[in-house]
């Protein structure tokens, strides 16, 4: 056996290990998590702090986040899945029977890598190299960790597909970034009385209680999905 096909055999077992862990509130739990609309709240509080610490200039954050989303979903879903056709755990003709699978959603046909994975880690990464601080990067970072493994657990990805997202996220958060800082200066965000370095003064055109209210809204809508899971038990 290769070493290609002990990798793919040891992310299958660990895949039926973790995918094996259920129970009623985590199915809820994770459901709620995977969706989308349950994080328009984040997405909004972003938005609120870039207007209220920029104006209308913040909109040119909100931009470089809607490409590097875009660049992260079309080249997960449009260059990777197709190319190495490495089909889903839920679509493994081989496991897809020991999957456990909530609601009969299977997802499309092939995984490497994982969309969410790449978008999640794409936008922890990116944000966390505007704002620079250890509580933020720390809750964030959680964000999507938690995020991704919600698609292990619903058995719609391997933890390969999961760390090759994770990877190619990280990479295109960091160079979505790199532009950002490049055009930054066209953009004038840095006050004139800030002599210290582009990136640190990126970070400090921000209110440390700007930023923290970002964490906040992603530990309230945790505590509110756990808590929801266990009334819909």
């Amino acid at each position: 056996m290769g070493i290609i096909e002990q990798l793919s055999h040891f992310d299958k077992e660990l895949l039926l290990c973790l995918n094996s862990y259920h129970t009623p509130l985590w199915d809820n739990f994770f459901w709620i998590v995977t969706q989308t609309i349950t994080w328009v709240p984040l997405y909004l509080t972003l938005f609120y702090i870039f207007i209220k610490n920029h104006s209308l200039r913040g909109i040119w954050f909100v931009i470089f986040i809607g490409l590097l989303i875009l660049l992260c979903d079309q080249i997960s879903s449009g260059f990777f899945k197709p190319f190495f056709e490495r089909y889903r755990p839920s679509h493994d003709p081989f496991i897809r029977d020991a999957v456990h699978i909530l609601h009969n959603k299977r997802g499309g046909l092939y995984g490497f890598v994982s969309s969410h994975a790449t978008n999640t880690f794409g936008l922890a990464v990116f944000l966390s190299l505007i704002f620079r601080n250890r509580w933020f990067n720390i809750v964030i970072f959680s964000w999507a960790a938690i995020f991704s493994y919600s698609r292990i657990y619903l058995g719609l990805h391997y933890p390969g597909d999961i760390i090759g997202g994770a990877l190619l996220g990280m990479l295109l958060g960091w160079i979505v970034y790199l532009l950002f800082v490049h055009f930054l200066p066209r953009f004038t965000f840095i006050s004139y009385h800030n002599t210290r370095t582009l990136k640190k003064g990126l970070a400090d055109s921000f209110r440390v209680q700007s930023v923290d209210l970002i964490s906040y809204a992603v530990v309230l809508i945790f505590v509110t999905i756990f808590i929801s899971a266990k009334v819909l038990i």
